[in-house]
Parts: structure tokens; C-alpha cells; sequence
């Protein structure tokens, strides 16, 4: 058993943005040749968000209208109150989005490939952009 790690950085361009970054997963993992393992995939961040979805336009908008019906812009928030919190960005909506969403993902490695089903990408949602933001991965396997 082995172990790899390696990480890349995304620049998001909008306050909110989801992007399909399947081939960005994948490329950084295929140096390490792993036949069987673990891809951990994780964003080192509090505000954005990593799942595994079909990344298909309509699909992406339906989720989108769902976590801004879910967690409003504006509801009070205590992390937005200066009187309450140091928060000077007020983004609590964007650490609350990101808890129902997930930060880190697990996903096999077969023949240096992600184990991914037909329809499945690795999705990244920026939810306080714009923003750099790191993406570190962890590959374990033989």
C-alpha cells in the first residue's frame, strides 16, 4: 500500500459557480499509477463545496435554486451581525450551503481512473466567490 498526495488551485470568477472538475481529478491522480485504491478529494476551504453528481446545465440550476431557497442571502444570520461576529465578508449563507453540500469525497482508483458511473462527475460549487481555492488530494492504494 501506498500513499500519494497532491493538490491543484481553482480560481472561481463568480459568487456562486459550479464547475465539473472531473478532468482535473483525474489528471492529477493518473502520475501516481495506482491500479486499486482511494481517491480522497478534498477542498480546503469553508465556503465551497465537493459532491458527485450528473453536471448537466438544467440539473445544475435546479440545485442551485434549491440551496438558495434552502439557505436565503439574507435570513439574520448570526455570523453576518458585527455586534454578534468578526465576520467581515457576511457569508454565513456560504458556510451554510457548504455544510449541506460536503467538503471532501471519497472515490475508487481503478487502473489510475476514478470509479465513476456514466452519468457521474466530481463537482466543485463556489459559494463565496470570487476565489482561489486549493484542492488537496490523497491517493492510497497499490
Amino acid at each position: 500500500m501506498r500513499a500519494f498526495n497532491t493538490s491543484f488551485t481553482l480560481e472561481s470568477t463568480a459568487r456562486t459557480e459550479i464547475a465539473d472538475i472531473t478532468a482535473l481529478v483525474t489528471s492529477a491522480i493518473r502520475p501516481f499509477a495506482v491500479s486499486t485504491g482511494i481517491a480522497l478529494v478534498n477542498t480546503l476551504h469553508t465556503t465551497c463545496a465537493l459532491f458527485i453528481n450528473e453536471f448537466q446545465s438544467a440539473l445544475m440550476e435546479d440545485l442551485r435554486g434549491l440551496i438558495e431557497r434552502l439557505i436565503p442571502d439574507s435570513a439574520g444570520y448570526c455570523h453576518d451581525d458585527p455586534r454578534i461576529s468578526d465576520c467581515e465578508r457576511g457569508n454565513a449563507r456560504a458556510h451554510l450551503r457548504a455544510v449541506l453540500l460536503g467538503r471532501t469525497l471519497a472515490v475508487g482508483v481503478n487502473d489510475g481512473d476514478l470509479t465513476l458511473g456514466q452519468f457521474q462527475s466530481v463537482i466543485f460549487a463556489e459559494l463565496d466567490g470570487p476565489r482561489k481555492r486549493a484542492i488537496s488530494i490523497q491517493v492510497i492504494g497499490e
